[in-house]
Parts: structure tokens; C-alpha cells; sequence
């Protein structure tokens, strides 16, 4: 049984914001100290992602571990009151979020979750130094540049001569 009675529990829930979150802020601030630039919620793209770095395509979800369901995560305990009522809710926040995630997805987006367990002070410096390097590697890999060739087409060595000549003629142009 609750030990809050439902006014109080009441004045709790309706406390917790979803914007501006400490987790949220802990992220923020490091992405602009190591010069990500980036858009808050943007309301074109589905779900409105907490943060959105269009540079790198890729979209941030801060996600908390109880409302959005982590699994295996200390934070993540169903309450032993209205049980039905809390799986159903969260259940549902995690179908939306895979159905938001494969949206985003199939709009060419990059997604990341980062759950609130993962900015605790033990592990806040790994999970933050292992976004920077992802984003990294996003942006290195979407902006490589490759070449094809066909197999009879051998391409040409630094300094080889080609088949094309050049004719330089002694004639001015007219």
C-alpha cells in the first residue's frame, strides 16, 4: 500500500516536469561545452526528441527508467499500487517510443536513448565520452566519400600517364 496518501501523491506526480530535466540538462551542457550545437523538442519531427543535432542527423532521447520502462534497472519497479494502471501506462510510453524511433528512422534520422541510470556519477563520464565518440562516428560516416570504379576501369596512379593526350596547338583562338 502507497504510505502517501492520493492528495499528496497527487501533488508528487504533478510535480515531475518532462522538460528540463536534471538528466536533460547534464547532456545539454556537455554537448555545447565540446561544440555540439543543437535544437530542443523540435515539433516537425515525430515524438519532438529532446535534443536534435541536424549536423549528424541524429536524434536524443533522455529517457527516465520508470516511465519509460528500462529493463534490468534498479529505478524501473512497478509501484505495488494500481499495478495494472502503471504497466499499462508504461507499456504503452515503450510501444510509442520503438513506434516513434523506426518514424524517425525511416526518415534517414540516427536515434539514441540515454536513460537517467546511465548519468548517474559513477557512470556519467563513460556514457557522456561514449555519445561524443558515437556522434563522431556518425557524422565521419554519413560524410565519407567513396569512390566506384568499374572492373575494366583501372584507376589511374599519382604521376602515370593516361591514354588521353593533350594536343597543345599553336593557334590562337578566334
Amino acid at each position: 500500500m502507497d504510505v502517501l496518501s492520493k492528495d499528496q501523491r497527487h501533488k508528487n506526480m504533478a510535480a515531475i516536469h518532462s522538460a528540463n530535466t536534471k538528466p536533460e540538462m547534464i547532456v545539454r551542457k556537455y554537448l555545447f561545452a565540446h561544440g555540439f550545437r543543437y535544437r530542443l523538442n523540435h515539433p516537425r519531427l515525430p515524438g519532438r526528441p529532446d535534443i536534435v543535432l541536424r549536423k549528424y542527423r541524429t536524434c536524443i532521447f533522455i529517457n527516465g527508467c520508470f516511465w519509460h520502462g528500462h529493463e534490468g534497472c534498479k529505478y524501473y519497479v512497478i509501484p505495488k499500487s494500481n499495478t495494472e494502471f502503471w504497466t499499462r501506462k508504461i507499456t504503452r510510453n515503450i510501444e510509442r517510443d520503438k513506434q516513434v524511433q523506426q518514424e524517425l528512422a525511416r526518415m534517414g534520422w540516427h536515434c539514441m536513448t540515454i536513460w537517467e541510470c546511465e548519468l548517474k556519477p559513477k557512470k556519467r563520464e563513460q556514457t557522456l565520452l561514449a555519445l561524443e565518440y558515437t556522434l563522431n562516428h556518425i557524422y565521419l560516416k554519413d560524410h565519407t566519400v567513396s569512390y566506384s570504379f568499374d572492373e575494366e576501369e583501372k584507376p589511374l596512379m599519382a604521376a602515370e600517364e593516361s591514354e588521353d593526350t593533350y594536343h597543345i596547338s599553336n593557334e590562337t583562338p578566334k
